[in-house]
């Protein structure tokens, strides 16, 4: 099992980025949060990882805390939750707020998620309440926003932005919606952050 890598961060195409470990190439698919939190390419990186393999393929992911790893861990022991829709839930909202809709019942907000309907948000609540880690409390996600602007920007942002959208489960007009009216100045990352803390609050 991986457990976590570090090395120097040498691609970040969301929801994919590529890590150099002493030569070898990782590639992880990771959540929009922990996409923001990383630094910029060619600069050093640290990531909790997680290995799922297949009859096809061996699956890496990777988180920037360990409690995203662990709550990731407990989603994809929920009946019908793949990895696919955990990374989806991740990247739509933090631990802290998914703790507090499991905890305050809340499958509105939950949703409004990709790929998530009201059965299988009414299941997240009931499986979930007694699956919680006992982790230190999240880190507050405006804490990681810095690591958005330290990257480069790609020559399409926008595109970018609106490839990975789709990647996570929203349909194209969706995601097009989702992102409409954005400034043009923001990184990727940023964008895509944006978009979803905007469809949340929708």
């Amino acid at each position: 099992m991986i457990g976590r890598l570090r090395g120097t961060l040498l691609d970040k195409q969301p929801p994919w980025l590529v890590v150099d470990v002493a030569g070898v190439g990782y590639e992880l698919e990771a959540s929009m949060n922990t996409l923001v939190a990383l630094p910029g390419l060619g600069e050093a990186v640290s990531l909790f990882t997680h290995l799922t393999v297949r009859d096809d393929a061996h699956l890496l992911y990777g988180f920037a805390r360990e409690q995203e790893r662990a709550l990731f861990r407990a989603l994809i022991k929920v009946n019908g939750i793949g990895p696919k829709l955990a990374l989806a839930i991740l990247s739509g909202m933090d631990e802290t707020a998914f703790i507090r809709c499991v905890m305050d019942d809340d499958v509105k907000s939950l949703t409004r998620l990709p790929g998530v309907g009201k059965k299988t948000a009414e299941r997240l609540i009931i499986e979930m309440r007694d699956r919680f880690p006992h982790w230190e409390q999240p880190l507050d996600m405006a804490t990681t926003e810095q690591g958005a602007a330290g990257g480069p920007r790609s020559q399409d942002p926008l595109v970018d932005a609106e490839a990975a959208l789709v990647s996570l489960g929203y349909k194209p007009t969706e995601a097009a919606k989702m992102l409409s009216g954005l400034d043009d100045g923001l990184s990727t990352e940023a964008m895509i952050k944006a978009a979803l803390t905007r469809r949340l609050a929708g």
